[in-house]
């Protein structure tokens, strides 16, 4: 049996080194429980008044193949969160992390992240109708955040696979977070167009209903970093807003 666990510094000492002292101890937390599937489950632990989230994985994914072979949904989730923090951006701290595998076979893992206080995902603010969807100041700063998100990830051969309104937190100043990655990876070329398109219209999935054609052009251009559109960028957009087609 192999037993990986990893706390980053500076968390590696004091009361959270204490209360996740190790896999074990993570899998034996008890807490306040946010969501849960038949692979995982979230909770939310306090510590010294700072929250953090602790979300445990006993399936390696759907298919149980994955148990033996690929990249665990554990492992891909840490890994993408540290990278998306090496490309400076805005995204929940890692905390720790670790797996368990028993003959090569995955067993169990956990992340932990630590709590960006006061925010709330952007498809709760869709859901209230939020007053902020429609002030221009706010969407004047919010839009190109992002935009620059999607490009910063696109630019490092990378596509999200679920870049929604609900995996994008907003703060009060207002800075865009990005969470929850955990089917995101490195494509090569032809395949990164279809995931790139694919990215591009999970965000705006919900923009159509929320945000005029001004402001979802707006995005585009700064996504695109042009003014204008060209003809590849009208066929690119015809294909973002097509994507979902059929399937609403």
């Amino acid at each position: 049996m192999t037993h990986a666990w990893r706390l980053v510094p500076p968390f590696d000492r004091g009361a959270t080194a204490r209360v996740f002292a190790s896999l074990d101890a993570v899998f034996a937390l008890e807490g306040e429980s946010i969501s849960r599937d038949p692979q995982s489950e979230v909770l939310r632990v306090e510590i010294d008044g700072t929250r953090y989230y602790v979300k445990r994985y006993r399936r390696a994914a759907k298919n149980p193949l994955r148990r033996w072979f690929g990249r665990p949904r554990v492992q891909a989730e840490w890994e993408n969160m540290r990278a998306f923090a090496q490309w400076n951006l805005p995204c929940a701290t890692v905390v720790g992390y670790g797996l368990e595998r028993r003959a090569r076979a995955f067993i169990r893992g956990a992340m932990i992240t630590q709590e960006i206080p006061g925010t709330h995902d952007l498809a709760q603010l869709a859901l209230a109708r939020d007053p902020r969807l429609t002030t221009r100041a706010w969407l004047a700063a919010i839009v190109p955040q992002a935009a620059h998100i999607a490009r910063t990830l696109h630019a490092h051969h990378f596509a999200h696979n679920d870049l929604k309104w609900r995996n994008l937190l907003v703060d009060a100043t207002p800075t865009l977070h990005l969470i929850d990655c955990p089917g995101g990876q490195h494509w090569p070329g032809p395949f990164l167009r279809y995931r790139t398109i694919k990215d591009l219209a999970c965000l705006d999935r919900l923009a159509k209903y929320h945000l005029s054609r001004t402001w979802r052009l707006r995005f585009f251009h700064a996504y695109t970093g042009r003014s204008r559109l060209t003809n590849a960028d009208k066929r690119m957009i015809g294909r973002i807003v097509h994507f979902f087609a059929g399937r609403e």
